[in-house]
C-alpha cells in the first residue's frame, strides 16, 4: 500500500485547565475516569488514524463521540492537546498559522451540513469565491466555476442566489465550491444529514459518481451506517473520544471489537454487505469442492442462491486462482447466525 496522505499519531484533545499539563501528569495516556474526575472532556482520546490516497475514510459515532473535533484537529481548525498529524509527510502541528492558511486553500477541500453559502452572491460567484481568496483573476476563477458548476450537475443555475435553490442544489454549490480548487485531500462533515431521505440518496450517488471521477482522498463524517456502509473504503467506529474500531465494513460487522461496535451494527442487513470473501473458509478445511464456483468478491446476497443449492463446498476463485471454499452451512451462519 502506497504511503499515507493523512497520518495522525496519538492525538488528544483535551477541554479543561492546563489538559497538556494534566496529560504529563499521567505518562500521556490517562484512562476515561481519570479524565473525567480530572475535570476534563474527552474529546478525542489517543487517536491513530491512516487516510491513504483515493481512499473514502468515514469517520462515525453518536453525537459527542468527538468525531467533528477529531476532523477538525487533522484540518488544524481546533488545535489538539498533544499527538502528531502528518500531511503529505508534513508535520501539521509544526507548521505556521500562514503556512495552515495555504494550505487549507490550495490543498484542502471541506463541507460541511450547513452550506454556508454567500447569500448575496450567485451560484457562479460563490463557486468561484475560494479562487478570488487566492487571489486568481476573474476570467480564470469564473471559467474553473463553470467547470464545477456543470460537474455537480447544475447548469443553467450560474446566476440563481442561494434561496432560489433546493436543499439539494444548496449541497452541490457547497461541493462544487469545495472542488474549484482542486483539494488533495476533501472533509465533508455530515453534509447531507440535513436533506430529505430521497434527496440524501441523491446526493450520495452523486457523491460516488464524483469520486469515481476525481479519486479524491476522503475523510467523511456521519452518524449513518447504512451512508458509511455505501460510501466508506474503511470506517472508524468512535465513543467518549476514542476509535473503538477502524477498519471495512465488512470487518466490523463480522468481527466486532468491543460490546459497543456490537450493538452499534447490530442492526445492519448483513446479506447486502457480506462479501463470499468474508464468509468463505479455507479449501483444506472442508476438502474438496464441486465443480462450480463463485467470485470472492461477489455479494453474498447473490452468490448465496447458487451455493444454497449444493450441498459439497463450492470452490472461492479470486482472480480465477481458487483462495477457499464456501458451503450452505457458512451462508446460514453468516446471514443468520449471531456475530462476534
Amino acid at each position: 500500500m502506497s504511503e499515507a496522505l493523512l497520518s495522525c499519531q496519538h492525538v488528544w484533545k483535551l477541554y479543561g485547565s492546563q489538559p497538556e499539563g494534566f496529560l504529563a501528569k499521567h505518562n500521556g495516556n490517562p484512562d476515561l475516569n481519570t479524565i473525567r474526575e480530572g475535570g476534563y472532556i474527552p474529546a478525542v482520546r489517543d487517536t491513530t488514524i491512516d487516510v491513504f490516497p483515493g481512499e473514502i475514510v468515514i469517520i462515525m459515532g453518536l453525537s459527542g463521540s468527538g468525531k467533528s473535533t477529531l476532523v477538525r484537529c487533522l484540518s488544524r481548525l481546533i488545535e489538539p492537546t498533544a499527538g502528531e498529524v502528518y500531511f503529505e509527510g508534513k508535520d501539521l502541528l509544526k507548521a505556521s498559522p500562514n503556512e495552515m492558511i495555504e494550505i487549507r486553500r490550495h490543498k484542502m477541500g471541506m463541507v460541511f451540513q450547513h452550506f454556508a453559502l454567500l447569500p448575496h452572491r450567485t451560484v457562479l460567484q460563490n463557486v468561484a469565491f475560494p479562487l478570488e481568496v487566492q487571489g486568481i483573476d476573474r476570467a480564470k476563477r469564473e471559467a474553473r466555476a463553470h467547470e464545477m458548476i456543470e460537474l455537480v450537475g447544475l447548469n443553467g443555475r450560474e446566476k440563481y442566489y442561494p434561496r432560489e435553490l433546493s436543499g439539494g442544489q444548496q449541497q452541490r454549490v457547497g461541493i462544487a465550491r469545495s472542488l474549484a480548487v482542486a483539494p488533495d485531500l476533501w472533509f465533508l462533515d455530515e453534509p447531507f444529514s440535513a436533506l430529505d431521505p430521497l434527496i440524501r440518496r441523491e446526493m450520495q450517488d452523486e457523491f460516488l459518481r464524483l469520486q469515481a471521477m476525481l479519486k479524491k482522498t476522503i475523510v467523511f463524517i456521519t452518524h449513518d451506517f447504512d451512508e458509511a456502509i455505501r460510501l466508506a473504503d474503511r470506517i472508524a467506529i468512535m465513543k467518549d473520544g476514542a476509535v473503538d474500531q477502524f477498519g471495512t465494513a465488512e470487518e466490523i460487522v463480522t468481527n466486532p471489537a468491543t460490546a459497543y461496535v456490537r450493538e452499534f451494527t447490530k442492526e445492519i442487513s448483513r446479506e447486502k454487505l457480506l462479501t463470499v470473501r468474508s464468509v468463505m473458509q479455507p479449501a483444506s478445511d472442508r476438502g474438496g469442492a464441486s465443480d462450480l464456483a463463485v467470485e470472492a468478491g461477489e455479494k453474498l446476497s447473490v452468490a448465496a442462491e447458487k451455493i444454497l443449492r449444493h450441498d459439497d463446498p463450492i470452490a472461492v476463485l479470486d482472480g480465477g486462482k481458487p483462495v477457499g471454499v464456501i458451503t450452505r452451512e457458512d451462508v446460514i451462519q453468516a446471514l443468520h447466525g449471531q456475530s462476534g
